[in-house]
């Protein structure tokens, strides 16, 4: 097919836990959905005081599009915290180490872009406290 579409109410979010005592994060996979094939891509949600895995993709640009609420990004090494609020992008360049996290008191909703199509090589990192 030449084309895919999801409207709202149409995600199929699934629960990712990170630390057990964060509340659970969610995502909804667009990947398959939308027929991708030269990029993924997924919806995730972070309730208020919940942070994702520090990470570093090896071969993977990934695009960061904050739809709502407000990411906290720990990117580099040492690491800088970058605020972005709701409307806001970020692109990390494969090799740069990150972490999201939302130190607000609502949920954050963002879009995360990624091309090539890899999930295979990304390094997992220590955590930061």
């Amino acid at each position: 097919m030449s084309f895919g579409v999801i409207r709202p109410g149409e995600f199929e979010f699934a629960q990712r836990p990170y630390r057990e005592q964060d509340p659970p994060r969610s995502v909804a996979g667009l990947t398959d959905v939308l027929g991708l094939t030269q990029s993924r891509a997924s919806v995730w949600r972070y309730p208020a005081g919940s942070r994702g895995r520090r990470h570093r993709e090896v071969a993977q640009e990934e695009v960061f599009v904050v739809l709502d609420g407000a990411a906290t990004m720990m990117l580099g090494e040492p690491p800088q915290r970058e605020q972005l609020p709701a409307g806001s992008l970020a692109r990390v360049a494969p090799g740069t180490p990150l972490q999201i996290r939302n130190e607000s008191d609502s949920e954050l909703t963002l879009l995360i872009w990624g091309a090539p199509p890899d999930r295979e090589r990304a390094e997992i990192l220590d955590d930061l406290e």
